[in-house]
C-alpha cells in the first residue's frame, strides 16, 4: 500500500487541464480513453461525475462515475486511472474506495458495477481485491463485474 495520502476532488477549473496530462503506461492505453475525452463526455452527460485524484497538491489520477443508476440496477464506474509515475502503489484502490464512499453516501448505491476489457489484468485485479464479482454480464468486449455494498 502506498503511503501517500490521497485525496479525489471533482474535476473543475484549476485541475482539469492537469488531468487531461496524466498518461497510463503504454501497455494499458488501449483499453482507457484519454482523461481528455471523458471530461468532454462529462459536459453532455451531465449525470457523470469526474474527480480527480491527489497527493498533496499534485494531481495523480482520474476517475469519474455516473449518478443515475444504468444497467444491471447498478450505478457505474466509467473510469479509474492513475498515472504511469504512481501506478503500483494501491493508489488506485485507494482512490477507488473513497470514490466508492462518496457513491453510497451521495446516491445511497447498493449496487456498483464497472466494465473492463477482460485482457485488461491491472484492472481484473484491482476489481477483485475491491470485492468486485463476475455474475457472467457483457456488453460487446468488455465484461461487466457488480459490487454489493
Amino acid at each position: 500500500m502506498s503511503t501517500l495520502t490521497i485525496k479525489i476532488v471533482e474535476v473543475n477549473i484549476e485541475n482539469w487541464y492537469a488531468c487531461c496530462e496524466l498518461e497510463v503506461a503504454e501497455e494499458q492505453k488501449q483499453y482507457v480513453e484519454p482523461n481528455a475525452v471523458s471530461i468532454a463526455q462529462s459536459k453532455f452527460e451531465l449525470t457523470l461525475k469526474p474527480l480527480a485524484i491527489y497527493t498533496g497538491e499534485n494531481v495523480i489520477g482520474f476517475l469519474m462515475y455516473n449518478s443515475a443508476p444504468e444497467e444491471l440496477d447498478s450505478y457505474w464506474i466509467y473510469r479509474i486511472m492513475v498515472d504511469q509515475q504512481f501506478q503500483g502503489k494501491g493508489i488506485g484502490k485507494a482512490a477507488s474506495s473513497l470514490m466508492m464512499d462518496e457513491m453510497v453516501k451521495s446516491l445511497n448505491a447498493k449496487k456498483i458495477a464497472v466494465g473492463y476489457h477482460p485482457k485488461n489484468l491491472g484492472a481484473h485485479h484491482l476489481y477483485a481485491s475491491l470485492v468486485f464479482i463476475d455474475n457472467g454480464d457483457r456488453f460487446g468486449k468488455e465484461m461487466a463485474v457488480v459490487k454489493n455494498v
